[in-house]
């Protein structure tokens, strides 16, 4: 793949009238539109494509160009004459009795660059695909309601899914075949079929005049249909669905190398948060060793960036080795989260070290001018000779290791990484630390002080010297959801560090999507190039409901639950199912599409349904307003027969129910008007505590008062002779207060 830039100033109308390759050349409204485009491009803006003119501009423009999703814009110079997800191509389609070629992914995808390179980027195959198909790109994170229910009809027809995934749909939008990555030829990769013959046999059977494609079409739907809503039901799940879900845990549970068992090996695989939970009433030390063994081995292997911090995307083998080396922004909030919880269980200081690496990581390499998170990281950047290699910039030889450290700094740097035999990727080596420091310390016959120095000061070096490679592409989308996922992370890491700085990194990213993408009082999902677009899905609010609300118990500023309040307004009105329980993936208003999903499974992120359902619990126990509980509770029987059968793929509901048979504390801590930093003291004692289902109201007398309207169990609550005190409550009824912060922890201990 070949990028060059152009002055692009004054376009000239030329640079868009090449036609792509067996397509009709664009009329002179779309011409316009590019011209008018081409300007607004960032000054570094670079034709992703190998087909260049003489004067280094892309021979190839399509209606991509006009999309701000970086995804579509690395395609908006094949010479696939591709258009994004509208009414227009499907009516261009019926028009012409063409089939519609549908490719979902993303911009950090590895295989979506191959399958681009193979086959997007070859004329051939384009000419083809142009002559015979209406082609359309949809970017799955912008547009997770397509992506959800197309992913629906390739795992129905293949029994797996993944990206790039290709579809191919009649014009009225319905499947009627689908599979993710195909080589370009027949032979290619040792497929038995390339992607070419799959063209021409699907062209030939949308053709043929004997119904079967309006037949699969129908019934992948109505698959698809059946499968993303389930039946309204009457009856809660019980206690012991959280038991079954921890027994299926500890059966597949890997002992050697943690997760579960086999690869590839996703962090989201074992759920750390409901196993935390699990343990705190249980004290099972199987189920510790669970948890203990498996963020050691991850934050150990070749998934974590040794050098720079944060969590890559997954691993491809069972030792978390060799990952894909992209970096999501949802992976680091969510494992900051679970690290988090993992050290205010066991005080052990590595899992604060890396919830610490992560979050500088965040705000140094993946934090917008603004102050909001861009999405992710792209797998592959240029080498030494200017190709494009997965890895090859977080990967090392022992040659640059002496380079860069020198020989004596080097050999304790390559025996701590294990930088030693058979090069473990490409040639190059992954760092990773299979044996822990004080083994190591001991072989160099060191102590565990002076290594640990050795590679802090080693790891500076090689950060500094790695920003000197040509760096992965970053996408630079803000995305609501999984910003409101990190906000979460630095909001808990806040509270639970007293890290004013995290605080207030929280603060601003959340300012930032309430002042760019809540318009109208409705939440928009993507924010590019100082636009909003599309609107809101369920995890958009459901995510950033539960940001706010972990944002107001760090800052103590109910202005942050008063919007939670207002957005969970908007989810009541738009999403909720309000005759069988639950929300739907889109709102009432969105554009109709060929289903209307109502999620319950965990993906790369959670359910919007099990968020919203702990949310829901959550403001409850704040407004003690019965309708937020009867609500969760529609939502766990709306799903009870996919909770009592198989918990385990639907984990993280499962710490909403464990919140819901549990008696949460209501935490209120009151300080006399004039001394609001009376409270640190039982904020510092509470800090360190593992108390996942409780709620927490700092306030001082005054605000205690005026906020008694949201929060009623704040009426009346008064500072003690001029000193803080703090109130343990349990379903509305408290406790004597607590003077001293030792008085208070003593209370909340299980």
């Amino acid at each position: 793949m070949t990028n060059a830039s152009v002055n692009r100033t004054k376009p000239s109308t030329d640079l868009f009238t090449t036609p792509q390759p067996g397509a009709e050349p664009y009329d002179a409204e779309v011409i316009r539109k590019f011209e008018n485009a081409a300007p607004l491009r960032r000054p570094d803006y670079q034709p992703r494509t190998r087909h260049l003119r003489p004067d280094g501009w892309a021979r190839y423009t399509n209606r991509l160009f006009l999309e701000s999703s970086p995804y579509l814009l690395q395609h908006a110079h094949n010479p696939v004459n591709w258009y994004p997800w509208a009414d227009e191509p499907f009516e261009t389609a019926r028009q012409r009795n063409r089939p519609v070629f549908l490719s979902v992914g993303y911009a950090t995808c590895h295989w979506c660059h191959v399958m681009e390179e193979e086959s997007f980027e070859d004329e051939e195959i384009a000419r083809y695909l142009n002559e015979n198909f209406v082609c359309i790109k949809v970017d799955r994170e912008e547009r997770p309601d397509i992506d959800a229910i197309y992913m629906t009809a390739v795992q129905a027809l293949t029994g797996r899914g993944g990206w790039p995934m290709s579809v191919w749909l009649t014009p009225d939008r319905k499947p009627f075949y689908g599979a993710t990555y195909f080589p370009a030829r027949d032979g290619d990769r040792g497929a038995a079929i390339g992607f070419l013959t799959i063209l021409e046999k699907l062209n030939q059977s949308f053709h043929m005049q004997d119904g079967r494609v309006e037949k699969a079409g129908q019934q992948i739907t109505e698959a698809i249909r059946q499968a993303m809503v389930s039946q309204s039901g009457n009856h809660l799940p019980g206690k012991e669905i959280l038991q079954k879900a921890a027994a299926f845990y500890r059966k597949n549970y890997d002992p050697r190398f943690g997760g579960l068992l086999g690869a590839p090996k996703f962090p989201s695989s074992l759920p750390v948060r409901f196993l935390l939970r699990y343990y705190r009433k249980t004290r099972d030390p199987d189920i510790l060793e669970m948890i203990e063994n498996s963020l050691f081995q991850m934050a150990g292997g070749g998934i974590y960036d040794h050098v720079a911090g944060g969590f890559h995307r997954y691993s491809t083998d069972e030792q978390w080795l060799v990952p894909h080396f992209e970096k999501m922004l949802y992976d680091n909030a969510l494992l900051a989260v679970a690290y988090l919880e993992a050290w205010q269980t066991t005080a052990n200081e590595d899992f604060q070290r890396v919830v610490n690496e992560i979050l500088t990581y965040t705000g140094r390499d993946m934090t917008s001018p603004e102050g909001a998170f861009y999405s992710a990281t792209d797998a592959d950047s240029k080498n030494v000779s200017g190709h494009m290699e997965e890895g090859w910039y977080f990967t090392w030889t022992p040659e640059e290791l002496e380079t860069i450290l020198g020989k004596e700094r080097a050999d304790i740097v390559k025996k701590y990484y294990a930088v030693d035999g058979p090069p473990n990727f490409e040639g190059r080596y992954i760092f990773h630390t299979p044996k822990n420091r004080t083994d190591i310390a001991a072989e160099l016959h060191m102590s565990k002080d002076n290594l640990a120095a050795v590679i802090e000061e080693s790891k500076k070096l090689l950060f500094m010297e790695r920003n000197k490679r040509p760096a992965p592409l970053r996408d630079e989308k803000i995305l609501t959801a999984w910003n409101a996922l990190m906000i979460s992370a630095f909001a808990r890491a806040g509270l639970a560090f007293g890290n004013s700085e995290y605080t207030l990194q929280a603060k601003i990213a959340a300012s930032f999507i309430l002042d760019h993408l809540y318009i109208n009082g409705r939440l928009y999902r993507s924010y590019k190039d100082g636009q909003a677009r599309h609107n809101g899905f369920l995890e958009d609010y459901a995510f950033f409901i539960a940001a706010l609300i972990d944002l107001y118990e760090t800052d103590h500023d109910i202005w942050w639950l008063k919007k939670a309040l207002a957005l969970d307004d908007v989810l009541k009105k738009f999403y909720e199912d309000p005759k069988n329980g639950g929300f739907f993936t889109t709102g009432t208003d969105h554009e109709a599409l060929i289903a209307r999903e109502k999620p319950f499974y965990d993906g790369a992120t959670p359910s919007g349904n099990a968020v919203a359902a702990l949310n829901l619990l959550r403001l409850h126990s704040y407004t003690t307003d019965d309708q937020f509980r009867m609500r969760a509770e529609n939502v766990f029987k709306t799903f009870y027969q996919r909770l009592t059968d198989t918990p385990s793929a639907l984990s993280e509901m499962l710490l909403a129910v464990d919140y819901y048979f549990d008696t949460p504390a209501e935490i209120i801590l009151i300080t006399p008007t004039e001394t609001p930093d009376a409270a640190v003291p039982f904020v510092d004692k509470f800090r360190e505590q593992f108390i996942p289902n409780r709620i927490l109201v700092t306030a001082d007398e005054k605000q205690a008062a005026a906020n008694a309207k949201i929060i009623p169990l704040a009426a009346g609550k008064k500072a003690a002779h001029g000193r803080a005190i703090a109130y343990v409550c349990e379903n509305g009824t408290c406790s004597l207060p607590a003077e001293t912060p030792e008085e208070f922890i003593s209370r909340l201990r299980p």
